[in-house]
């Protein structure tokens, strides 16, 4: 297991560019982030037919941007300072708490929004909640939804962590 003084520079002779000047697992897990909430405006283009610039920031749909981004973290971490230690028990038990909450908590939550705005549409004018402002739907995700997040955030650990030290993973 790597000390915090080695932990903090890349493996001898590893190729280091601007990136490495940041944390690899904040670097991953921003990335991994940025990179599902860019893949749900390309996948909402493709299944819709326009672009929609709005997903860049919202939460619900494909990949979830959530589990993508606590996977990212985890798997950096367990990469950079290996499986064993408390940090990477900490972004697993994070991770799965995150996950759980967004195809749980959060989907049924959105599936009652839903059925809240349907019943406030067949409201009759006269009804003091008729004019009420929709709740947002897209709130939680689908299990596929959570698991190609977390597939995506290992694979954004991964590869960042090859190209910013190479094809060493000393600490597995």
């Amino acid at each position: 297991m790597m000390t915090a003084s080695s932990s903090q520079a890349p493996p001898p002779g590893a190729s280091v560019c601007f990136a490495a000047s940041f944390d690899h697992p904040v670097l991953a897990a921003v990335l991994s982030f940025a990179i599902a909430q860019g893949l749900k405006v390309l996948l909402t283009r493709y299944k819709e037919g326009h672009w929609d610039l709005s997903r860049l920031f919202g939460s619900g749909g494909m990949p979830s941007s959530h589990s993508a981004t606590v996977m990212g973290l985890a798997a950096a971490i367990g990469i950079k300072d290996g499986p064993g230690g408390s940090p990477f028990a900490i972004a697993v038990v994070l991770a799965s708490v995150v996950m759980y909450d967004a195809s749980g908590v959060r989907l049924q939550a959105g599936y009652q929004a839903k059925v809240l705005n349907q019943i406030v549409i067949d409201l009759p004018p006269e009804h003091p909640l008729s004019e009420s402002t929709p709740l947002g739907e897209l709130l939680g995700h689908t299990p596929l939804q959570v698991l190609a997040g977390g597939i995506l955030g290992c694979i954004v650990a991964s590869s960042l962590h090859v190209i910013l030290y190479g094809l060493s993973f000393a600490n597995f």
